[in-house]
């Protein structure tokens, strides 16, 4: 579920507590969570509901002056999309940008972090790739994504969930265009080199 900033800051300050979609099946779950470019937000209940039903005080829960404007934000109705309400609130900050600026690593820590990318490149078809990304991205900062894919022969869908891994463990942070290693990645990276000199 994509959540423009503008909407996401608003429901930080707790003014929106509601959020409306029209979807063929639903994009979130009751009691999850969502992380999204601003922070991670909680997501209380899901469910459909008729047009009917929706009321003013629901479209200003949801940001908007009244019901038109909400509607006026949605895809036109059709058999195939339902309303669905999707109560919301925030839970807190991207817990990935604390582990980025965390580069003062213990020997402990740092075997345990190469150890996840071991076991992500021994769990992955394409190999050892978990070294090869973060050198690429250490190499060519602020390179667009659609550049760093295909040097190694990808498209951009096959390529960002691979960076989205080394991402939550605050390894690279977005840039853009790009990426860029973090503190904490750069150290992880000079651990990768060293090993592999040995």
């Amino acid at each position: 579920m994509l959540v423009k900033n503008a909407i996401l800051d608003r429901i930080k300050a707790g003014e929106i507590s509601l959020i409306f979609r029209r979807w063929k099946r639903p994009g979130v779950k009751a009691g999850g969570t969502q992380m999204t470019q601003r922070g991670i937000l909680g997501i209380d209940l899901v469910e459909i509901v008729a047009e009917s039903k929706i009321t003013a005080a629901d479209a200003k829960a949801a940001g908007y002056d009244s019901k038109k404007e909400l509607f006026a934000t949605m895809p036109p109705a059709s058999d195939e999309l339902e309303i669905y309400r999707i109560d919301v609130h925030w839970v807190g900050e991207d817990p990935r940008k604390a582990l980025r600026v965390a580069d003062k690593l213990s020997k402990k820590e740092l075997d345990e972090i190469v150890e996840k990318l071991r076991k992500l490149d021994q769990n992955s078809q394409r190999g050892n790739w978990t070294q090869l990304y973060l050198q690429m991205i250490h190499d060519q900062p602020n390179t667009h994504a659609a550049i760093l894919a295909e040097q190694l022969g990808l498209d951009i869908p096959h390529f960002k969930p691979w960076v989205r891994k080394l991402k939550a463990l605050g390894l690279t942070e977005s840039l853009r265009p790009g990426y860029r290693l973090s503190p904490r990645g750069q150290k992880v990276l000079n651990v990768l080199i060293q090993k592999h000199e040995q």
